[in-house]
């Protein structure tokens, strides 16, 4: 009875690290680890992920066999001496001192160029549009047909992000109250948005289609809700987009003589100036 029980227990224990084995193996295979990339830098994040996946699957197998062998040979029904105690040894202790250094040196020099493409490599351009975390929104502003932001003409959207494809991409990102982390899966872009900073992000989408926009950062009770889209287009598609936009903001707004009528001021042109932001 205790030789079954023996064997029992080490096939469920050996039952872990082959059905971990399998997730590795299969999940890649069908496309079920990762969202589908559609930015020209994220089949490098994947290469890094898939990399680190397999060198620690390596690890992970070699130690469970490791456990397995042990929980066998060193099996209490097979020996009833007294056992032995070991105090350590020296050698032992800095052998897997470097070795795990070692590898995380090599790990981290073997990143550095997708790190610099994703976070140092800021293109030479004027932001695409700010994007402003909210509890629990995503504040979007674009430049006006001035093509500067901060005017009063700048386009003022809310989780619905609109961007071309095939081009640079600068996002400029802030935070109005704590922090939030802009996620976008398809993109492979994670970046926290900080109150009080103006923080760049970059990237360029090759696909099209409509993808989720969401905060990877505790940020309060409604963090679960804080999510929007982003639709990547062909450059067309996106000016037609924008302008459609323009005119139902231009729509909406009041002419500058109705403010002022509406505020008490005379309607003298040089008296609407003054009053204008």
């Amino acid at each position: 009875m205790k030789r079954f029980a023996a064997v029992f227990w080490s096939l469920l224990f050996l039952s872990v690290p082959v059905l971990g084995v399998a997730t590795f193996i299969v999940g890649p295979a069908y496309d079920i680890w990762l969202p589908r990339d559609v930015s020209e830098h994220g089949a490098a994040v994947d290469g890094l992920f898939y990399f680190i996946l397999a060198l620690t699957g390596v690890v992970f197998i070699a130690t469970e066999m490791v456990l397995f062998w042990f929980i066998w040979k060193y099996d209490e029904s097979k020996s009833n001496g007294p056992g032995r105690y070991v105090h350590g040894s020296h050698t032992l202790e800095v052998v897997w001192t470097i070795i795990p250094a070692a590898v995380l040196l090599f790990l981290a020099i073997y990143q550095m160029n997708t790190w610099a493409d994703v976070k140092m490599r800021r293109p030479n351009m004027t932001p695409t549009v700010e994007v402003v975390g909210r509890q629990f929104e995503w504040r979007l502003r674009y430049p006006g047909r001035d093509g500067m932001l901060g005017t009063p003409d700048d386009l003022h959207l809310v989780n619905d992000l609109h961007l071309p494809i095939d081009e640079d991409i600068l996002i400029q990102l802030k935070s109005m109250d704590v922090l939030h982390s802009f996620f976008l899966p398809n993109v492979r872009i994670k970046q926290d948005a900080v109150p009080g900073m103006k923080i760049p992000v970059w990237f360029k989408a090759r696909e099209e289609g409509v993808f989720d926009i969401v905060c990877a950062e505790l940020c309060g009770w409604g963090h679960y809700k804080m999510k929007g889209r982003v639709t990547f287009e062909p450059r067309e598609a996106f000016e037609r987009w924008l302008e459609r936009k323009y005119a139902e903001q231009e729509a909406t707004q009041p002419r500058d003589s109705e403010m002022a009528m509406a505020s008490g001021v005379a309607s003298h042109p040089t008296q609407i100036a003054k009053n204008q932001p």
